[in-house]
């Protein structure tokens, strides 16, 4: 009992520490490699509540994917901080009110929460002996909540289409590939021969 103790407070001073880092790091770049450290602890943190899938779940797709697509995009863009300081300070009162109402109301609703015991004797049931937690969690998605999680899909699919379409606008100046053109070409039209006088450049 004293190691996974260890490991939980080990696990939870290193995420609280590297989540107030990502909001305080004035280097973006900083700011995602710690999100991603917060990550690597949240999902230690699962291992030891027993989840493994979500622990597995929150690094392949929260660290594999998204926090590294938050990285490239951070590293490719070339983002003017002197604006961005401006703009924080500028909008800082605004932001600082609604961060207090947000606080105020899950304030709130924490301190007036209640749950029935048998609720949640009934929510909490443990999986069969023999079956882990991802094949109990398998099941559910695929027997109980089917419709759900294929709804979840159509929405995310539409949210994808949604994007692709807002990312093909045709802008004036701007190049674009033509495929049919590209696969239309004859060899005659793909090399040019010239001819060059001996020892002369292009």
């Amino acid at each position: 009992m004293i190691v996974p103790a260890l490991f939980f407070y080990l696990f939870s001073a290193v995420l609280i520490g590297s989540a107030f880092s990502v909001i305080s790091s004035r280097n973006p770049v900083h700011s995602v490699l710690f999100l991603i450290l917060a990550f690597f602890n949240a999902a230690g943190l699962f291992l030891l509540l027993g989840a493994e899938f979500l622990a597995m779940l929150l690094v392949v797709v929260y660290v594999g994917a998204v926090a590294v697509l938050f990285l490239f995009v951070v590293m490719m863009l070339d983002v003017d901080f002197a604006e961005f300081k401006q703009g924080f300070l500028k909008y800082l009162p605004i932001g600082g009110t609604i961060g207090a109402i947000v606080l105020l109301e899950l304030i709130l609703v924490v301190g007036g929460w209640k749950i029935d015991a048998a609720t949640l004797a009934n929510v909490a049931t443990p999986a069969p002996p023999g079956m882990s937690n991802t094949l109990a969690l398998g099941r559910v998605l695929y027997t109980q909540y089917a419709y759900l999680f294929i709804g979840a899909g159509f929405v995310l699919l539409t949210a994808m289409i949604g994007a692709i379409i807002l990312t093909l606008h045709h802008k004036v100046g701007v190049k674009r590939q033509d495929v049919a053109a590209q696969n239309a070409r004859t060899p005659a039209e793909a090399v040019e021969l010239r001819k060059k006088p001996f020892r002369q450049g292009v």
